[in-house]
């Protein structure tokens, strides 16, 4: 198991960066500074680093500088035991404009998708945002569930993308009021083959989430997590053989043609289904849990998928935590550092307050981030 770290992350014209080359130390990394000054930022253009649309989800055109020329890159030096690569992303001004696909570079040559990043490094976040994810809608949770699936699982994108192709495809028959069977046979059949995939990768994905999870301690400072999966699929992934789960799809899909034309949407699959989050010392539902508690729920969940994936995928997974610590009080932060620096990753962490790391001193490279520059902690 290796623990791939960016050595150095360089910007252009990215969010509120004009331009910005920055040298990385393996291990944690603290980056510091007022509100609106660009932390997380930084953390967005890393977790372009990986498939996806990062951890803000946003539009290519909002992340490429206001006054810049509508594109932006991101390239990366990334050390490891597998080797040393170059890599980077971005789009041109055009296709910023547009939202169009970005483009990937791997040592200088193009590569076909995203994917090509799994094969050098996995990334994973937290954010202040996701503090809404139990209490939130069921497609944040799902969303949620597949970045996990994918970080041990790189096909698992192709099939979601081929699952909502042929889905839209199923979508566009029943607004039009098609009575055409053959054309529905002919979509159901791939929403039958990727979504019981889909169904299967998350199930596995819970089934080995929740072994890592069953090791931690009982009484320790991030709360056990019971967690699951509500959707059919995913509860006959297991139980049932494939073929079987997908002659049940299959039929439901065709069964349900009139209900669906009246809805005006497909509503049966693995995009109905949800991830269930229970607080295990307390026997509560995650969602009826206090917002600390489900912030430790959540860290607890992402600690234990980051040490997944390195048994899973053999890499250890870079970590953007934002905001992490000013919610834990000093136990819990305390706590967190341990484990991240026994993980052996490279996480980032963002707050306003370098005090909140003051323990980190000697053991992580600190940094102030001040609207488009950054420069060495002054005292650490």
């Amino acid at each position: 198991m290796h623990a791939p770290h960016i050595t150095r992350l360089t910007l252009s014209n990215f969010r509120n960066y004009a331009a910005l080359s920055l040298d990385l130390s393996p291990g944690m990394v603290v980056l510091t500074g007022d509100n609106g000054a660009g932390k997380t930022n930084l953390l967005e253009a890393v977790s372009l680093l990986t498939p996806g649309r990062g951890l803000r989800r946003a539009a290519y055109g909002e992340i490429a500088r206001e006054g810049g020329d509508s594109g932006f890159a991101v390239h990366a030096g990334l050390e490891s035991e597998a080797g040393d690569v170059e890599i980077g992303t971005g789009v041109s001004g055009g296709e910023a404009a547009g939202d169009g696909g970005r483009k990937v570079r791997i040592n200088a040559a193009s590569a076909r998708s995203a994917d090509a990043l799994l094969e050098w490094l996995r990334v994973a976040w937290l954010t202040p945002a996701m503090d809404s994810l139990f209490r939130g809608p069921a497609g944040d949770r799902r969303r949620y569930l597949d970045r996990l699936v994918l970080a041990i699982d790189p096909q698992h994108g192709q099939r979601a993308l081929d699952y909502e192709k042929a889905m839209r495809g199923r979508n566009r028959l029943l607004a039009e009021g098609s009575r055409d069977d053959n054309w529905f046979d002919a979509i159901e059949a791939q929403m039958v083959e990727t979504g019981v995939a889909i169904a299967a990768a998350r199930a596995e994905l819970v089934r080995l989430l929740a072994a890592i999870i069953e090791k931690l301690p009982s009484d320790g400072p991030f709360p056990q997590a019971d967690i699951g999966i509500a959707g059919d699929l995913e509860a006959d992934a297991g139980r049932l053989p494939a073929v079987e789960i997908e002659e049940k799809f299959r039929q439901a899909l065709a069964h349900g043609r009139a209900r669906d034309r009246a809805a005006g949407r497909t509503l049966d699959g693995p995009h109905r289904s949800d991830l269930m989050v229970r607080h295990r010392p307390k026997d509560m539902p995650a969602e009826l849990c206090s917002t600390g508690e489900q912030k430790a729920l959540l860290v607890g969940i992402a600690l234990s998928h980051a040490r997944l994936t390195g048994e899973m995928a053999g890499m250890v997974p870079i970590l953007l935590l934002d905001e992490i610590a000013a919610h834990l009080d000093a136990g819990r932060r305390a706590a967190l550092f341990s484990i991240i620096e026994d993980l052996g990753g490279q996480t980032f962490m963002t707050g306003t307050d370098a005090a909140l790391f003051s323990s980190l001193e000697g053991r992580a490279q600190f940094l102030t981030v001040g609207h488009g520059a950054v420069s060495p902690t002054e005292g650490y």
